[in-house]
């Protein structure tokens, strides 16, 4: 497993879209081992290959929403390959988003509460299920990198403006220590 460098905002890689995954096999699955690392190193609870310049359709989360008893993320690794989102609920919740590739800048984002997706894993297996909550979320959230989204296109424009330029800012600043 490698750690690789997360792709950040505003390079132009992140607006390309990915293609679909013709076989799921192990070199897929070294490459989703990759994510993992990375996710978990940055630290992050979700990834798509094309934040770390790979235009596939794949993308891995982990809310780690519970903790062992001594404190530690309790790791639920979830896989989606060339996940499709249908039936969204008009039913919508806001969450304050951030981004991996757009690091340390967070946003309030309004998307459905609930979908249905279908997916298959890294086994090949396909799934298809309801999903609401943070999950859903997530979710919708990665599934947009893999289009050339990124959160803060559902942003007004001077709040996307507002956050690329305290992107860059932080940018300079670090070149600068």
């Amino acid at each position: 497993m490698t750690i690789r460098p997360i792709i950040e905002a505003p390079d132009p890689r992140l607006r390309v879209k990915s293609t679909p995954v013709e076989t799921v096999d192990d070199d897929l699955r070294a490459l989703i081992a990759d994510m993992f690392e990375t996710m978990y190193e940055a630290p992050g609870i979700g990834l798509a290959a094309i934040q770390i310049g790979v235009p596939k359709r794949v993308l891995v989360i982990d809310l780690q929403e519970e903790e062992d008893a001594d404190g530690q993320p309790i790791r639920k690794p979830l896989v989606f390959i060339n996940p499709e989102l249908t039936d969204p609920s008009e039913d919508l919740n806001i969450y304050n988003e951030g981004c991996l590739s757009v690091p340390d800048q967070y946003a309030e984002v309004e998307r459905p509460a609930a979908i249905h997706a279908r997916w298959l894993d890294e086994k090949g297996v396909q799934h298809d299920e309801a999903i609401t909550g943070l999950l859903a979320t997530c979710l919708q959230h990665e599934m947009d990198h893999l289009e050339g989204i990124l959160f803060i296109d559902h942003l007004s424009r001077l709040k996307r403006e507002m956050v690329l330029k305290k992107l860059e800012k932080a940018k300079r600043q670090k070149k600068a220590a």
